[in-house]
């Protein structure tokens, strides 16, 4: 009997080298990762840096102002930038829109411009362009309200809906948006 009670505290004892080491591996590890993490380098957590597209568009700042090196944009039109900040580019579209409302035997006729923050890409892929967001523009158009589009809040929305469907038809076709703002430069609703 004494024979089998001496091995047993023998195993006893591996198994907590054992655990112990293996203890020891999982929290150094989890440490290191912690401060991966903490220092952006990586493992996708909350302060992981991401990659800048070298092609995407980028913000122009006004004369006198200085780049922010902590920003970090994950997408083109992903954010607000302050207009205090960055120079915005504008383009008129030269044609009108005319299109049916919805439900009704009414019309609108709009003739809009758009705005961007971002540098001639922006500008660039929405004239390359054009054709699409024509179309989206007038589909937009197409499922408005007559009696909404006739109250202020009815035209803020639609700029609204208009600069979202112009930047997904840039997302589409150029693999970024940038559109910040759209304007009437006409408006009429019969």
């Amino acid at each position: 009997m004494s024979d089998d009670a001496a091995p047993a505290p023998k195993k006893k004892g591996k198994k907590k080298l054992i655990l112990l080491v293996v203890g020891g591996l999982v929290l150094a590890g989890g440490g290191v990762a912690g401060g991966m993490v903490a220092a952006g380098m990586g493992l996708g957590g909350a302060h992981a840096r991401e990659e800048v597209d070298p092609y995407a568009p980028k913000l122009v700042l006004r004369e006198g102002q200085s780049a922010d090196p902590t920003i970090v944009h994950k997408a083109v039109g992903s954010f607000a930038p302050d207009p205090r900040r960055y120079k915005a580019s504008y383009y008129t579209m030269e044609q009108p829109f005319t299109s049916n409302l919805r439900d009704t035997d009414g019309i609108a006729q709009i003739a809009i411009g758009v705005s961007t923050f971002y540098d001639a890409k922006v500008l660039d892929g929405f004239k390359d362009n054009e054709m699409p967001i024509r179309s989206a523009v007038l589909e937009t158009l197409a499922n408005q309200d007559a009696f909404v589009l006739g109250t202020p809040e009815g035209k803020t929305a639609l700029q609204g809906r208009l600069r979202d469907a112009i930047n997904k038809v840039l997302v589409e076709k150029t693999g970024y948006g940038g559109i910040d703002d759209v304007y009437f430069t006409s408006f009429i609703i019969q």
